[in-house]
């Protein structure tokens, strides 16, 4: 039974996606950056866990500095959460045309070959229209989300990443077997994109990114193992001023198979974290991560410092 909160949750979002429709582009765009600002100046923990992810990537940024970068990146995620609400009524012209892609060769060329390819991917600017640039690109591509509460709430986003284009298998809370619909994916030579820069579970790899330690899934270099699949990482930016603003897809080197076959998984994840430094450092206003991510940031006592090797091997 969907609880009260739950509910309202639902209902609120509803609304919201409504009316940020229905308003004209200029002044939604406007409201999102000015609801941008208000959560930067408070000060909340957006706002800090911006900073303390971000100092990580410009460590020899002045306090004020850190603190104006922090603003881009909220400015950047309500521009995200603005694309996302409206993204569904542009035209195939629009969605196309305000895409420019640096190093696509990198993703055509294993999938004209008929090989499948897998592409990690950084919480950064925009990843529902490069999904639906894909697909109005002739490039079937499938991913995986979080089950939302509720459940409506769940199959609404569901249904306008459909929309899109986009193929999307939930992560729980059914019988499907995600990595078997993911392998026959990229097996048929189709692309999976997976968010891939946070994994504080006990399954993911350890990696060093911008200089410490942290966790990044496993899945994308298991996928690619397991497949033959090509395993390409991507990162992406905003460019140009609201609302004529676009995104830049930039695909980094594809990351080889080690010869050893001790820590391939490893090894290879690595590599993904080295792919998105690159990245991130470029673009770091884009970087949308206000969660904790290092595990310095954490208690010694708290769980998410635990690791049980697996995957890494």
């Amino acid at each position: 039974m969907t609880s009260f909160a739950d509910r309202r949750r639902y209902l609120m979002y509803s609304a919201g996606w409504a009316a940020v429709r229905a308003m004209p582009e200029r002044g939604a765009y406007g409201l999102f950056r000015t609801i941008a600002d208000v959560a930067w100046r408070r000060h909340g923990s957006a706002a800090q866990g911006f900073e303390r992810n971000l100092a990580r990537v410009v460590p020899d940024a002045s306090p004020g500095e850190l603190r104006d970068l922090s603003r881009a990146a909220m400015r950047s995620y309500l521009r995200y959460w603005c694309d996302a609400f409206r993204i569904g009524d542009w035209s195939q012209e629009r969605v196309t045309n305000r895409v420019r892609t640096i190093n696509e060769h990198r993703l055509r060329e294993p999938l004209e070959s008929g090989q499948g390819i897998v592409v990690p991917l950084a919480h950064m600017a925009n990843w529902d229209h490069a999904g639906a640039w894909a697909g109005l690109t002739g490039i079937s591509a499938a991913s995986v989300a979080e089950r939302l509460r509720p459940e409506e709430l769940f199959e609404k986003f569901l249904a306008y990443r459909t929309r899109l284009g986009l193929i999307i298998w939930p992560l729980s809370g059914s019988d499907v077997n995600i990595m078997a619909k993911l392998t026959e994916h990229l097996e048929g030579g189709g692309l999976v994109c997976l968010p891939a820069d946070r994994d504080l579970s006990r399954r993911g790899v350890p990696v060093t990114f911008f200089g410490e330690q942290t966790r990044m899934p496993a899945g994308p270099a298991m996928l690619s193992l397991r497949t033959g699949a090509a395993l390409v990482p991507m990162t992406s930016h905003y460019e140009g001023k609201e609302p004529n603003h676009g995104i830049v897809l930039e695909f980094h080197d594809p990351i080889e198979v080690p010869e050893q076959r001790a820590g391939r998984i490893a090894a290879m994840t690595q590599r993904v974290a080295d792919a998105f430094e690159v990245g991130i450092s470029q673009h770091p206003e884009d970087w949308h991560m206000a969660q904790r991510l290092f595990l310095s940031d954490f208690p010694a006592e708290d769980p998410r410092q635990a690791h049980d090797g697996k995957f890494v091997s």
